[in-house]
């Protein structure tokens, strides 16, 4: 086997590439680390990132590190596991070998782990203006847009920029969406007036748009509507049955004609899987995942395998797939690490069986929704699931402290403490010293 990204060892161990440092990916290539197969996981990023999380790093209750981890300390004491930073480009199914950013490289085995992107579903000029979150720099870029946006409100004579620039509108009634609307809610009654007691935040807005007709859709009827309440309650105005049409960078119009005044558009309304080229387009299902069978392969390539938010694996209790949360794509991890250890030893694969473990949401201190296999949970009881849920979730002790201090913090002093506009400097090269 050629070895054409440099300084990975040639062995004899059957080689397995993992493209992809989430969930899926970090939790796969942890369950094989010791079980005689050479690792090499990829990724774009040096770091795991929580991506539950992002919406309190973009409302300013955590630091962008508090939720990432770097992936090289993860695999310090795991000899057969090797991490690149690198980007997918292409497969050449036929030499199996992926092509990537840094060079080519063969595989016995492929795991696509790439997960998904936001889609904007063909509307350009929303890509353009809209702010998605679908990684740690775009939280930290939607922190940076809003208190820059106060920054200028507060010195600025005209009435109607300083109402577009104090107005969000949130598209998506999804978990993120939800939990977003909430956290900036709270941020508008306890932070937002001490720092700027020069505007009047009863003229600020908070929109949450969703398309279709209730909040939280994949879950229960009950904590949609109890996720409603929160809001509302909170002074989120909720438009259901809503949809975007055009957003220019200062206005929101819907398909009814509604407009809404704002500079600040966040969009997570939906996402779609990262198409790779290589694989042929009958591959691809809706949302371009990638259809799988049982065994979470491609059929007609089985010596590659897709899990999280990339593989679609239709069933008859799911026929559009399972859905794209975190609990799925580690029980996929977990079903390719034991198949492709029995593959090695001859033995027969096993189907993947979902199980939903529940759902959750946050919508503000001591209101969360919790749909727990037989039981549903409101208020502050699921609001503390919520919270112990996550925490154990998160990789390292540190972190987990770190975000616990924050939370204990933010909890007893109505305040946020991370109200930092961090941005990236531009630096010339080649500059010359005297």
């Amino acid at each position: 086997m050629n070895n054409l990204i440099s300084k990975i060892p040639q062995t004899d161990k059957p080689r397995i590439v993992i493209v992809g440092g989430g969930f899926a990916g970090l939790k796969l290539a942890m369950k094989l680390s010791k079980s005689g197969f050479q690792i090499i996981l990829l990724d774009k990023n040096n770091y795991h990132q929580f991506q539950p999380l992002f919406y309190q790093v973009a409302t300013a209750g955590l630091e962008p590190s508090s939720i990432s981890f770097p992936l090289r300390k993860i695999f310090q004491k795991h000899e057969n596991i090797h991490f690149r930073v690198a980007e997918l480009q292409s497969i050449d199914v036929s030499k199996k070998e992926i092509i990537t950013n840094i060079g080519r490289l063969a595989y016995q085995y492929l795991v696509l782990a790439l997960g998904a992107d936001t889609n904007f579903y063909g509307m350009k000029d929303i890509e353009t203006n809209a702010i998605p979150m679908k990684s740690t720099p775009e939280a930290l870029f939607i922190r940076n847009t809003i208190l820059m946006n106060y920054e200028t409100a507060v010195n600025i004579d005209d009435r109607d920029e300083e109402t577009a620039l104090m107005n969000i509108v949130i598209v998506g009634g999804g978990p993120t969406g939800v939990e977003l609307a909430g956290a900036l809610a709270e941020m508008r009654k306890y932070v937002l007036p001490k720092d700027y007691p020069e505007l009047d935040f009863t003229n600020m807005k908070i929109y949450l748009l969703e398309a279709n007709s209730r909040l939280l859709k994949t879950m229960k009827e009950r904590s949609s509507k109890r996720a409603l309440k929160y809001l509302e309650n909170l002074g989120v105005n909720v438009r259901l049955n809503a949809s975007v049409k055009t957003f220019d960078g200062g206005t929101v119009s819907l398909t009814d004609g509604t407009l809404f005044r704002t500079r600040t558009l966040l969009w997570a309304a939906g996402i779609k899987a990262n198409e790779i080229e290589g694989l042929q387009p009958e591959l691809y299902g809706p949302g371009r995942r990638l259809l799988v069978n049982e065994y979470l392969q491609i059929e007609s390539h089985p010596e590659i395998f897709v899990m999280g938010d990339m593989a679609l694996l239709r069933s008859e209790d799911y026929p559009n797939g399972h859905p794209q949360v975190a609990q799925a794509a580690i029980q996929q991890a977990r079903l390719i690490a034991k198949n492709l250890v029995r593959a090695g030893k001859g033995k027969q694969m096993l189907g993947f069986n979902y199980k939903d473990k529940g759902s959750l949401a946050t919508i503000g201190r001591n209101m969360g929704v919790a749909d727990l296999p037989g039981i549903s949970l409101f208020g502050f009881t699921a609001w503390f699931v919520w919270i112990f849920v996550h925490l154990m979730a998160i990789l390292g002790q540190k972190n987990k402290l770190l975000i616990f201090i924050n939370w204990l913090w933010n909890y007893f002093t109505y305040d946020q403490s991370l109200r930092l506009i961090l941005r990236q400097v531009q630096y010339k090269q080649n500059k010359t010293h005297e």
